[in-house]
């Protein structure tokens, strides 16, 4: 008996670990191309289904999908509406795998677990071993039927295990077990898959109490995208809360017909003879159900939830916080969303920092101490970022990613060290405005005029440089080479000219340090900002 109980344990852990192989391999191989099709489907209503459909059964895992729905939808890429549709498309796109499992395939499992070996290990091309990995993956979701199939076979006739399945003939009983199996194990793929294959096996559970563990499992499955919602945007909780309700209402409703109309399920066991089909027939059909059901009242659903999470304040707050706002729980989110929320931080940091760089020239030319301060407390806030975005792209290029991604990531590093060298020289400034003031300096009209000028500059190859990364439109590189070329040859010119105002007695010999320190830093920010520039084009 303990045999058998420990051999049903390690055919679970297959299953699971069959359909994370599966679901990882399939986003490294399909990640770049999900987002693109993610985000066409903000055209209309009745498309985001499809895509949601297609997307789930593509990468095999709802959670995943939906994962990363709310990731686009915290990230403004997608509205409540839109990300709504492809909820919808999830959860009958979830059904793809039971439906799979029900054919009984699993006897040519060894056949795809030695392909997706030899692929994965032999071959050199990045790309065919992803494939590889896509293929043992599947080859190990199906054996393990075939591994959990035996020792089930002999509970199926222990008497202790037949009286635990008449308890479960309780609805609400087998409504609330798998929703606790799915939310345990995060997956209502997994749940299905060993519902199937209890069936496949023999073992003697009702075709009622399976309906209602399909239903439990349905609801179990929003809990994890719900879980994910919590440290990211209003809309973005408003999605996953609507998981939770499209899912419950379509649980409640259908689980209400089936006590009251008993024929539903009888129509399903004269239609489909296995078992294991009637099952698998069922959770695709009660999700098509669902949706057709509850598709005329999303934007009435959409209200809903804003009545439940009201808007609040504006987001300023949030995009100035010291902690990380995308990044905050990349242990919720899967490799495609963490990308895009790192280059989400990227952007918010090369804000402040845009932003702090204007102060800065700011408190210099209008000698405003108050603001030169305020300066350097934002840089604390910059740096604070920058440490936690650096050790978030660690853990994040440890995760498997796509060729596309890897290469992301690997810019990410260097034009985070821009935004933050940037960073510096504005504080930099900053100081440069209280020395200034305390020691009583003071510069010439015409070098003033200059430094103003190169400051202008500064800010706007800044802006611009960081306006082609986050959109990665290259149109305006030529624009950014050409100022950047400029401030370089200004700056010779400067110093040049400033040396020989001081020979002239024009200029104060001790601010001439000063000055050419504010010619090194803004000569400076211009050559980091065409580095983040430049980066747009290995991207």
């Amino acid at each position: 008996m303990l045999e058998n109980i420990f051999l049903a344990i390690g055919g679970l852990g297959l299953l699971l670990f069959g359909m994370k192989m599966m679901s990882t391999g399939l986003e490294v191989v399909a990640g770049d191309r999900l987002q693109g099709i993610l985000k066409a489907a903000t055209s209309n209503r009745f498309f985001a289904i499809i895509v949601g459909i297609l997307a789930t059964i593509v990468i095999n895992s709802s959670t995943a999908v939906s994962i990363i729905v709310v990731g686009f939808v915290n990230s403004g890429l997608m509205n409540l509406v839109q990300a709504i549709g492809i909820i919808m498309g999830v959860n009958v796109g979830t059904t793809f795998s039971a439906q799979l499992i029900a054919f009984r395939i699993d006897t040519i499992a060894p056949l795809f677990i030695f392909i997706g070996i030899v692929m994965h290990l032999f071959f050199k091309k990045s790309q065919v071993r992803n494939i590889g990995y896509v293929v043992l993956g599947f080859g190990m979701l199906l054996f393990s039927i075939t591994v959990i199939s035996t020792p089930l076979r002999t509970f199926a006739h222990e008497p202790g295990f037949q009286n635990m399945l008449v308890t479960f003939q309780n609805p609400v009983l087998a409504l609330l077990a798998g929703f606790l199996f799915t939310v345990i194990v995060q997956s209502s793929s997994a749940t299905m898959g060993l519902l199937v294959t209890m069936h496949l096996s023999g073992i003697p559970i009702t075709f009622e109490t399976s309906a209602f563990i399909v239903l439990g499992a349905n609801i179990g499955t929003s809990i994890t995208t719900l879980i994910a919602s919590i440290p990211a945007s209003k809309d973005s909780k408003r999605v996953a809360l609507f998981h939770m309700f499209y899912s419950l209402i379509g649980s409640i409703v259908f689980g209400t017909f089936i006590v009251l109309f008993p024929s539903i399920l009888a129509w399903f066991q004269t239609t489909w003879a296995a078992p294991a089909r009637q099952v698998a027939m069922f959770h695709t059909l009660f999700n098509v159900a669902t949706l057709l059901l509850l598709l005329p009242f999303v934007p009435l659903m959409s209200r809903f939830m804003e009545f439940i999470i009201p808007k609040g304040e504006s987001e300023t707050d949030r995009m100035n916080s010291k902690e990380l706002v995308y990044l905050n729980n990349i242990s919720m989110q899967t490799a495609t969303v963490a990308v895009m929320n790192a280059q989400l931080e990227l952007k918010r940091m090369g804000k402040l920092t845009n932003d702090n760089l204007e102060l800065a020239l700011e408190s210099f030319f209008e000698e405003h101490e108050g603001k030169a301060k305020k300066v350097l407390e934002n840089e604390k806030t910059i740096n604070h970022i920058y440490q936690g975005i650096t050790a978030k792209l660690v853990d994040i290029s440890n995760m498997t990613l796509s060729v596309g991604d890897t290469r992301r990531i690997g810019e990410m590093f260097g034009v985070l060290s821009d935004i933050e060298r940037i960073a510096d020289h504005a504080e930099n400034i900053a100081e440069y405005t209280i020395d200034m003031m305390e020691r009583g300096m003071k510069f010439s009209e015409e070098a003033l005029t200059e430094l103003h000028h190169l400051g202008e500059l500064s800010k706007d190859i800044t802006g611009k440089a960081l306006e082609i990364y986050n959109t990665q439109d290259t149109e305006h590189l030529a624009n950014v080479i050409e100022i950047e070329e400029k401030v370089d040859m200004i700056s010779t010119v400067v110093i040049k000219k400033h040396v020989q105002r001081l020979k002239n007695g024009i200029c104060e010999p001790r601010s001439s340090v000063l000055f050419n320190d504010m010619i090194i830093n803004l000569e400076r920010i211009g050559d980091h900002a065409e580095n983040i520039a430049m980066s747009s084009l290995e991207v």
